[in-house]
């Protein structure tokens, strides 16, 4: 309707156009046979021809100046130019004396200000939103102008820009006890390496997560696997397998980094996607020993940059959206440390190198059991489930045995409980997995007995008097690459895992 109002109004105005042109002025100027004013004029109005009735005034492009019939005016804003005319005479327009473009706030760029007039003459007329002056110019021209401030000086947008589609979110899944479905437990950063799906993170955001979810700017989810992790460098390579070549951040040298440098951290802390944080460096090379990691060699990269959790696994970049480390501690406000790129170059190619050579990601050693240490509110819902639980204060409960490990083939079973380890007490699930890492043949001694009533201070006794334990062997030789070959020998010992079994 709107539309049909309008080229109503312009077809009146042209129609009043000609009858200006044509009629011939009275000697007595009647005001009231003049006809009712105009409604639209997005020009606005002025008498006509003849200075006697008022019409709408010329608008830009639009004929004026003296005439065989007399003199057409121009709107408000506008003057009446002459230039050469099509048969040689002279042809007069209305032309807006303000030049140039102007931004409108609506967004659009006008050709000029008397355009941009004659629209919120419109907007008002037809009852929308008015438009008024935000700038003069174009109403990009703070962002692309070569002469703006913005264009000069907004070098950490164009840093962003440039970055941000190679950059990643991670989200970690875990089984959770007493279910079968994964749940969203933690989450990271990463960035894409190559084009072919190849990603960069911390080992921590990894560590004990049985499924990873990559997703890209674009909002696209894809299931990842890890190919290679470097616990000791904390870095770790994981593969997506996209539907076409994705962007890749470049790797810098850190080797030249110096103090002072501007540099821009991205990545998704507490899940808030693609968040952007700034800073300089504040030193290129903090030794691992100034931070009290005893057991690592590394030299971090220092930065104010703020970093959370969440943050870790994400790139640091220079100001040429290089990478120069991969984000990774925070000790406080404006403390905040990178693994450096060099690190990460030497990570890749022994990764290369080993797959190249067909042994790509070692294999974790494991038994095969899904386990959850126990606390006291845990027990207290074990025994109102299973009546006959154990009568245990501390342990690590296995909720599951998955077929055709060596954990199953050794017969342990759904429920059974894991209280000592080589004559040493245990309580939580990382002593079983440190135990496990270390050992290359388990010698699992089972506990037929349904209840164990044993003081916390004769456990360890206890424990090293197996006589009524049964033993089973699983053998756990080395840990194994993907092509089935030894990656490591390990040093042999045996473990004796004592357990409590499930009457089932």
């Amino acid at each position: 309707m709107k539309s049909l109002a309008y080229l109503t109004l312009v077809f009146s105005a042209v129609h009043a156009g000609l009858l200006r042109e044509r009629q011939t002025c009275p000697q007595v100027c009647a005001a009231s046979q003049c006809p009712a004013p105009p409604h639209a004029c997005y020009y606005g109005q002025v008498k006509d021809i003849c200075g006697c009735c008022v019409v709408c005034a010329a608008g830009e492009g639009e004929a004026c100046g003296k005439r065989s019939s007399g003199h057409l005016s121009c709107g408000n804003g506008l003057r009446c130019d002459s230039g050469p005319g099509k048969a040689g005479g002279f042809h007069s327009l209305c032309v807006c004396a303000s030049s140039g473009p102007v931004c409108g706030s609506d967004g659009r760029t006008y050709p000029s200000i008397c355009r941009l007039r004659a629209e919120n003459r419109r907007a008002e007329l037809g009852e929308t939103s008015p438009v008024f002056l935000i700038q003069r110019g174009r109403c990009d021209s703070g962002a692309q102008h070569p002469g703006s401030i913005r264009y000069k000086f907004n070098f950490i947008a164009d840093v962003v820009d440039k970055i941000v589609p190679a950059v990643v979110h991670l989200e970690l899944f875990q089984r959770v006890p007493f279910s079968s479905e994964d749940v969203s437990v933690s989450s990271g950063s990463g960035f894409i390496v190559s084009e072919d799906g190849w990603i960069v993170t911390n080992a921590h955001v990894l560590a004990n997560k049985q499924r990873i979810k990559v997703e890209l700017k674009s909002g696209v989810h894809y299931d990842a696997a890890v190919r290679d992790v470097d616990q000791k460098m904390d870095i770790a390579l994981i593969k997506i397998d996209p539907d076409g070549p994705l962007p890749v951040l470049r790797l810098s040298q850190s080797s030249d980094l110096r103090p002072g440098e501007f540099v821009v951290a991205v990545g998704s802390p507490f899940s808030l996607q693609n968040t952007v944080t700034t800073g300089i460096v504040s030193t290129a090379n903090r030794n691992s020993l100034e931070l009290g990691f005893k057991d690592s060699d590394m030299d971090y990269i220092q930065t104010d940059a703020i970093i959370n959790y969440g943050n870790s696994g994400g790139p640091l970049v220079n100001l040429d959206g290089d990478v120069i480390g991969i984000n990774t501690l925070k000790v406080a406000a404006g403390i905040s440390f990178a693994i450096p790129v060099d690190r990460i170059r030497q990570f890749l190619a022994d990764s290369y190198n080993r797959q190249a050579s067909g042994n790509s990601l070692p294999k974790k050693k494991f038994i095969g059991v899904r386990m959850v240490q126990l606390t006291p509110s845990l027990i207290r819902d074990l025994k109102e489930r299973e009546p006959e639980f154990p009568d245990v204060s501390s342990g690590v409960y296995i909720y599951e045995v998955i077929p055709g490990t060596a954990a199953s083939r050794g017969g342990m079973s759904d429920h059974d409980v894991i209280i000592g380890i080589n004559g040493q007490p245990v309580h939580t699930t990382q002593e079983v997995s440190d135990a496990i890492r270390h050992s290359t043949s388990l010698f699992v001694l089972e506990s037929h007995m349904l209840k164990l009533n044993i003081p916390e201070d004769r456990l360890q006794e206890a424990l090293l008097d197996s006589s009524p334990l049964h033993e089973i062997t699983l053998s756990l030789p080395c840990r194994l690459y993907e092509s089935g070959q030894c990656a490591e020998k390990l040093t042999s010992f045996p473990m004796q895992v004592f357990l409590i079994k499930n009457k089932k």
